[in-house]
């Protein structure tokens, strides 16, 4: 991918900066955010991405050009609001597409969490979805639910090509789930886990998560296309959290939650029907991870 028009929402965010400064090395690559943080500002411009400033929960696109060929949205909202989390995560989405719809491509990066059958099979793209999240996050597997509707909507609508792209543990230098337990770890806090078997995910690491960018754009069709971005390997909660310890010389403690959330693993063999298989073992990605945030705990 090369030479191409990009924007990248919520470019801030864990998943959106190393995508936006990866593909900003031979693209031109637009990133939008509110921008509260200097510090990542600044090192996304420094990347070569140009930042402009935009509250996506306001659907106000004013002053930012709309003649991109691809638009990457992983903006999100997890305040807990409903009337704030559903404009963000799913107005603001068809107000975007409506702004950028002469777009050869537009990828809505959604999550796992809007699964929530009654068993723990693997999910496919069609299992029952549900308010997988709402202990932890009242707002958020609804919310995301109602974008994908909104963004398929105004795909058929407007004619834009779409994937809609279900992420389940992404991770990486950039932190993510296993970084918090990471800490949780380190601090001697308790991790919750569901009753019963080991919590399975497909953790994803960023690297693959860059590569695997064009691939689902060009995977994007009318109607939308709907995938789940997810790694190969199936391992659970405990596992990563046992590794972690491992790395960093202390044993997490677990404690049984019936409103943890449940083991959430995911069929990819429509997402490898579109992009290659994953290259990061998990245990190779945790311990990068481990070295980043915590060089003086685990050699390099």
């Amino acid at each position: 991918m090369q030479g191409a028009k990009v924007l990248v929402t919520g470019v801030t965010g864990q998943v959106a900066a190393p995508v936006a400064q990866a593909l900003a090395a031979d693209n031109e690559v637009w990133g939008i955010a509110r921008f509260t943080d200097t510090a990542a500002r600044d090192r996304l411009s420094e990347a070569g991405v140009r930042c402009h400033p935009v509250n996506m929960a306001s659907g106000e696109f004013t002053g930012l050009p709309s003649d991109f060929e691809y638009v990457l949205n992983f903006a999100v909202a997890k305040s807990g609001r409903w009337d704030k989390d559903l404009a963000a995560n799913a107005e603001a989405a068809g107000l975007l597409m409506a702004h950028c719809r002469d777009a050869t491509a537009f990828l809505h990066c959604s999550s796992a969490a809007v699964y929530d059958p009654p068993g723990d099979e693997p999910r496919t793209e069609t299992t029952a979805l549900g308010d997988n999240h709402k202990h932890l996050f009242p707002t958020y597997s609804i919310s995301k639910i109602a974008g994908e509707t909104v963004v398929r909507t105004l795909a058929r609508a407007l004619g834009v090509p779409t994937v809609i792209a279900r992420l389940n543990v992404p991770y990486g230098d950039n932190g993510g789930w296993p970084f918090f337990h990471l800490e949780m770890i380190l601090a001697g806090t308790l991790i919750p886990v569901p009753p019963g078997a080991p919590a399975l995910y497909n953790p994803i690491h960023e690297r693959d998560i860059v590569a695997s960018v064009p691939k689902l754009l060009a995977a994007a069709d009318v109607p939308a296309v709907t995938l789940n971005w997810a790694g190969d390997q199936t391992i659970s909660l405990q596992q990563w959290c046992d590794h972690l310890g491992e790395l960093v010389g202390r044993k997490p403690v677990f404690a049984v939650d019936p409103q943890a959330l449940r083991g959430n693993p995911v069929d990819v063999s429509r997402l490898r029907a579109v992009a290659p298989a994953t290259t990061v073992d998990w245990r190779e990605g945790l311990r990068a991870m481990a070295v980043r945030f915590h060089p003086e705990l685990v050699d390099a």
